[in-house]
């Protein structure tokens, strides 16, 4: 979105909002990030109830099944494979 005097007007689809000035003062721009942290990211591995034999490469773990989830890739150009230990919930992922 940009600005258009008292509008912020969106470049994809041109709808309009009026500017609120206290929502605008406490927006951070590219000059003045600030630094929240990590984001909070879901466990992709957490609810699936699906496993495959594939061996733990935690040292002290001789489990050879883990829960697994398929995500894409950014760009779309091929996928990354989430894996969750069964026995002992070590996470590692093979692209």
């Amino acid at each position: 979105m940009h600005t258009e005097g008292d509008t912020w007007v969106c470049r994809s689809c041109e709808n309009e909002a009026p500017r609120d000035s206290q929502a605008e003062a406490a927006m951070a721009t590219q000059d003045a990030q600030r630094d929240d942290g990590a984001p909070a990211v879901a466990d992709a591995t957490q609810s699936t109830s699906e496993t495959m034999q594939e061996p733990c490469p935690a040292d002290d773990c001789d489990s050879d099944r883990a829960y697994y989830e398929m995500l894409p890739k950014p760009g779309g150009s091929y996928e990354v494979r989430l894996f969750t230990c069964v026995d002992c919930g070590h996470k590692w992922r093979e692209s």
